[in-house]
Order: structure tokens, then C-alpha cells, then sequence
């Protein structure tokens, strides 16, 4: 292989396909993934409620803990999609970020140093502080614009909760309630406004050609999945809301909405209210794919509970990235990242995701996923 062919490989992966009498054809593909980082605090006390991420904090979270967690990610976002495309990824959605200053650290990592990644990030109004953020290879990725739409939901019931569980707090009372119980009312305050993450909303140019991102952390299950569902229902009611703006200046309109929806490909929010269909030759024109639900089906999970897996991490994309002109852009194919080193290698949670315990220092609790856009070379 002489030196030209060899720089071309480097560049870029590229296929070729055999089609029988006729000639050769070759595809250039670039990867687009997402991760949820799992609690990526540094060590600086800031204004949110950060404070059992610091070194004196429950989780005895120290400078060394922080880089090591950091060397980890950067493994992860090095290697994701590397199955099908030696390239890193060209745009990353992550979620559970604290702040910018995660992100400078961790694209200055050796493993990341020289990718060239630029951080798009907003700080959310969450009370813990924990955003998302877009990253992207300026090389192949050119940013047009990018904003924050904010999600307004409103639980008084959960509000009025509130106010009886600090009373009786005040009192010296024992609610009976656990840490993680106690946590729901955080992003709550009294006249019932629920503090949640933004959806992140970018459109740039992909190798020239136009690709929109909404990045999404939707709203959790804590209180119990149904009765926190109401609050996911209005994330994919807004979620639809911007896709169907975007769709109506742009019926041809590429665009992936990512994220951890804390919700499966089957629950309501998705297939329901953002209307995601699971089988491609269903999806009409101004709808969605999503390739994560014939994978849940089969039982490929991103996150672990009890014995059981699901997918509450999803790309879900717009038909005309389902259209059958390869000469720019299109969706080829999705995965999970699951590979042995991310999981837990013994006990109770054996091939669980291998997240921070004991002390040590994982990586994260979600395994991230990706895929594949790809399009033919003249």
C-alpha cells in the first residue's frame, strides 16, 4: 500500500462494495454517539448542590478519583464506533456533565488531545447542576447555530410533599424516606416548578452538508415510574415540538434526536407522544426511526436494575436520513457500546455497567450508544 492510499485510510474510513458486473462502489461513513457520563463533577464547590462530589463529600471525591474518571471517558469517546469507522466520532451528545471546565479537561486528555474536539454546552437550571453538552471534530463538523430550550413542567402535588417532608424534618421527625427519596424534591420548589435539564438544540455542517442535534436528558423516574411519567410525556412533547419546527422549514430536514430519555423505545413518551416508529417502512415523511427499538426487543439494554436491562439511551432520527440516495448522508446502522472492560467483572452485578462503587472509580452506569451516517464517494 503506498503512502497516498494509506493517508487516505487515515483520513476516513471507506468501503467498497462489489455489485456484481458492475464497478466498485465506496462509502465514507462518520460515527455520531452519545453518552451519559454518570456524575462527572470535579472537585470545586460550586453553587449547585455538588456537595457529596467534593473531597469531604459522601462520595470522598478527590482530585485523583476525578482524572482517573476522566481518563476512562476518554477511552470510551476514542474507541466509540471504531467497530466500523477508525475515526472518533464526529459529534458527541453526552449528559450528566457539571460544568464546561469537565469537558476542557477531558478533550485535553492524550486520547483526545489531537481529535480536535469543540464543546457546544449550557448551563441547565437542574439544582445538581448536571447539564448536557455536544462535542464535535472541527474538522468535519461546522457549527451554524445552536441554543437551549428549557422544559417547564409544574407538580404541585410533589411541591406540597415537599413542604410536609422539610416540616417534618424541622421536627426531628423520621419521614422514612431514603436518601435517594429525598433527592426528588431538589429540583422542586414550592409554587411546583420541576428544574430539569434543557434540550440542546445544534445545526451545523457535516462535511458540508446540513445535520441538526437535539442533545436530551429527560426528566427520571424518581418517585416511581408512573407517576413520574407525566414528566417525560412533556420532554417528547417538546422534543416533537422542535423537530416538527425544523421539519416545517425544512422537509428534508437531517436531524438526530439523542439522549437518555429515562423512558424505553416501547413506553409512551417515545412511541406515543414523539410518535418514534420502530419499523423504517412505517415511518412517513416528517416522522422518526428509531433503530433502538428493534434492539430492545431483542433485549439489548444500556443500563441494568435489577435483574433487568433496558434502553432508556436512544438516537432516534428523521426519514429523509432513511431515503435511498447514498450521494450525501444517510443513516447505515446503530449499536451499543458494551464492550468486557465496561462492565463489572464479578458479584451481584456481574456484566452490569461499571460504575463508581466501594470507592472506586468506574465508568458509568449507561453505556453509551452510537451510529453509523454514511454516504457514497465519487
Amino acid at each position: 500500500m503506498n503512502k497516498k492510499i494509506a493517508l487516505f485510510f487515515l483520513l476516513f474510513a471507506v468501503f467498497s462494495i462489489s455489485t456484481g458486473n458492475a464497478q466498485e462502489k465506496k462509502y465514507k461513513v462518520q460515527t455520531i454517539a452519545f453518552y451519559n457520563v454518570e456524575n462527572l463533577f470535579d472537585t470545586i464547590n460550586g453553587p449547585n448542590n455538588d456537595e457529596e462530589w467534593l473531597p469531604d463529600g459522601n462520595m470522598h471525591w478527590t482530585g485523583t478519583k476525578y482524572k482517573l474518571k476522566l481518563q476512562h471517558l476518554s477511552r470510551v469517546l476514542s474507541e466509540l464506533g471504531s467497530g466500523e469507522n477508525p475515526q472518533p466520532p464526529a459529534v458527541i451528545g453526552l449528559a450528566e456533565i457539571e460544568n464546561r471546565g469537565e469537558l476542557e479537561d477531558l478533550i485535553t486528555l492524550p486520547l483526545l488531545a489531537d481529535k480536535g474536539y469543540g464543546i457546544i454546552h449550557f448551563d441547565s437550571p437542574d439544582k445538581r447542576g448536571i447539564d448536557v453538552a455536544l462535542l464535535y471534530r472541527k474538522s468535519v463538523f461546522k457549527p451554524l447555530s445552536y441554543k437551549k430550550v428549557p422544559l417547564m413542567i409544574f407538580d404541585k402535588e410533589r411541591a406540597k410533599e415537599k413542604k410536609e417532608v422539610e416540616k417534618q424534618v424541622a421536627e426531628g421527625k423520621n419521614t422514612g424516606k431514603t436518601d435517594e427519596e429525598m433527592s426528588v424534591y431538589i429540583n422542586v420548589d414550592y409554587s411546583g416548578s420541576i428544574y430539569t435539564r434543557d434540550q440542546q438544540v445544534v445545526t451545523g455542517l457535516l462535511d458540508g452538508e446540513e445535520v441538526s442535534f437535539v442533545v436530551n436528558h429527560w426528566p427520571s423516574r424518581s418517585g416511581g415510574e408512573k407517576k413520574s411519567a407525566p414528566n417525560r410525556e412533556a420532554a417528547a412533547a417538546l422534543n416533537k415540538k422542535i423537530i416538527d419546527s425544523l421539519y416545517a422549514k425544512n422537509p428534508n430536514l437531517k436531524l438526530v434526536t439523542m439522549g437518555d430519555l429515562n423512558d424505553g423505545p416501547y413506553n409512551a413518551s417515545v412511541k406515543e407522544v414523539l410518535g418514534a416508529k420502530g419499523n423504517r417502512d412505517d415511518v412517513k415523511p416528517g416522522g422518526l426511526y428509531n433503530p433502538m427499538y428493534p434492539m430492545s426487543e431483542k433485549g439489548i439494554g444500556t443500563l441494568a436494575h435489577r435483574d433487568a436491562w433496558d434502553l432508556f439511551d436512544q438516537m432516534i432520527i428523521t426519514e429523509p436520513l432513511l431515503r435511498k440516495d447514498y450521494t450525501s448522508y444517510r443513516y447505515w446502522k446503530a449499536g451499543v457500546y458494551n464492550k468486557t472492560y465496561l462492565t463489572q467483572p464479578s458479584g451481584a452485578f456481574k456484566g452490569y455497567p461499571l460504575r463508581n462503587s466501594n470507592g472506586e472509580v468506574g465508568y458509568s452506569d449507561h453505556f453509551a450508544v452510537y451510529l453509523y451516517f454514511i454516504k457514497e464517494l465519487k
